[in-house]
């Protein structure tokens, strides 16, 4: 059983602009503000005995029959600028509880999620840009709710080559937004199956709903199990629902297809993953291929090297299933009821992340809660939304330890950003063009942008002092056209034990 954890963390920032680099402030947990200088965070936590279930984030003590239980909290507090004064923001970034049962485990309260592709300090977090999930990475604050996860679990008679794994979990979003305290219903699942020694195909699913809650435009969607059931199932709105949702599935629907093959032996790891994001029936059908996030990880069990871990991840989500089908639409340009269409037909422009009714989109306190690189920013009725899914990029992740001690994480991307397909950042749009993925498109112009982050960290002996003190160092640079040119160090301290 692992001991007690408790840490403690002060970071200040100097910054040559108004607020902070991309990766300074991005899958963070949202609580460095993109204007602030300071920040303090305290938490304490246990983590989940080592065993056969895999290993939990949080707080455990063995009890009888091979229960556990797990909890912990994590309080966090900004300095940032706010019309012309400094203000402090406190926040409750984690506060949960839960118990495991072999590979069940039931969570409740506000936790962090799931991030895969550390380097050689878990510490300083992922070296992908997508901690491994597009759908959801840690670039925004925590909700309350709860999950039943079934930790990786050996299917009986397989001769434990076949596993399954996945989440089943509601929140409550907590931030002001278009739909005010709507819930978000999560569902993962995973197959996996183990070919040979160290070498692995893995194929699973990634879905989130956004529901309920109530705006003076659309109206109250009511909290009962009958609309439960129906979003949890996929199914269209009834009368009493608004028109767009009888003509399509209640609720905001989308998700993420992945498929990732690995192979772990002599002391190296190689990884290759496809996430495929989706957001209506034309991308569940594939209609959207080529897009989606491309990744290879390459990774040494020796920490200590100057170079363990690498990452590559390229994004492409241009295509959305298509431009406008015109024979969908009738004289005015308004989408015309499904069975007004002619059949076979497909509707493009996706629209990952983004819908007319929950307007705010997956996004919470302002930033996007998928992979940071979907930018968010003020749309229309000055709601904040995702304005960029139409991308390309490139993200190179690296981490090893300098002089083979002082652990670091390098994060270098270079994309080019488009908007979204009716409101893209350089009109003309290709939205009406009808071009095809795999012809050459000279409509869309797009931002170039790159963004530079190196964090680290330094120990500090201290004989007397129990535990761990370091330094903490960050440096970071933008340079582009879609966010302002600016360069920034943080410094800090951080104690644990």
């Amino acid at each position: 059983m692992n001991d007690f954890f408790v840490s403690a963390m002060l970071l200040g920032a100097l910054s040559s602009g108004d607020g902070l680099p991309f990766w300074a402030t991005s899958n963070r947990y949202g609580i460095v503000p993109d204007n602030g200088f300071a920040l303090g965070v305290v938490e304490a936590r246990r983590p989940f005995t080592a065993g056969d279930a895999g290993i939990g984030n949080g707080a455990a003590v063995a009890l009888r029959n091979g229960f556990e239980w797990q909890g912990g909290v994590s309080l966090a507090c900004a300095l940032e600028s706010r019309d012309g004064g400094v203000s402090a923001v406190p926040v409750i970034d984690e506060l949960y509880g839960g118990i495991r049962w072999k590979a069940l485990r039931l969570d409740a309260g506000m936790m962090h999620r799931t991030r895969e592709f550390l380097g050689s300090d878990p510490a300083l977090g992922s070296i992908s840009s997508t901690e491994g999930h597009v759908i959801e990475s840690n670039n925004a604050r925590t909700m309350p709710g709860y999950r039943l996860v079934l930790e990786p679990w050996y299917v009986p008679y397989t001769r434990k080559h076949l596993s399954i794994s996945g989440v089943w979990g509601d929140y409550l979003t907590t931030d002001s937004r278009y739909m005010q305290d709507a819930l978000t219903h999560r569902l993962r699942a995973y197959l996996r199956y183990d070919i040979a020694a160290g070498f692995y195909v893995q194929a699973g699913l990634d879905h989130y709903t956004l529901w309920a809650g109530s705006n003076p435009n659309v109206g109250k969607m009511e909290v009962n199990l009958k609309n439960y059931f129906r979003i949890a199932t996929g199914q269209s709105g009834t009368a009493e629902h608004s028109i767009l949702d009888q003509q399509n599935k209640l609720g905001d629907h989308g998700g993420a297809e992945q498929i990732r093959i690995g192979w772990d032996g002599d002391g190296r790891s190689i990884t290759f993953q496809y996430e495929k994001p989706y957001a209506d029936k034309g991308s569940m059908k594939h209609y959207n291929i080529p897009d989606g996030i491309y990744s290879l990880n390459f990774s040494f069990a020796d920490k200590d090297r100057w170079l363990s871990d690498i990452m590559l991840d390229f994004h492409y989500t241009k295509w959305q299933s298509g431009t406008i089908q015109k024979s969908d639409y009738d004289d005015q340009g308004n989408l015309l009821p499904p069975d007004q269409r002619p059949k076979g037909t497909v509707v493009g422009g996706d629209n990952y992340f983004n819908n007319r009714e929950y307007m705010s989109g997956w996004t919470h306190y302002g930033r996007a809660i998928c992979a940071p690189l979907f930018f968010t920013g003020m749309g229309p009725g000055d709601v904040i939304s995702v304005r960029n899914n139409r991308h390309k990029a490139v993200h190179l992740g690296l981490s090893g330890k300098f002089f083979r001690t002082y652990p670091y994480r390098l994060m270098l991307t270079a994309g080019e950003y488009f908007g979204t397909y009716r409101e893209p950042y350089l009109p003309p749009s290709s939205w009406t063009s009808g071009w095809k993925w795999w012809q050459k498109n000279t409509i869309d112009k797009g931002l170039f942008q790159f963004s530079a982050g190196l964090d680290g960290s330094v120990r500090i002996k201290a004989e007397r002092l129990p535990g761990r003190l370091s330094a903490i160092y960050g440096i970071y640079a933008d340079f582009g056209r879609l966010l302002e040119h600016n360069v920034a160090a943080t410094a800090g301290i951080s104690y644990s034990f």
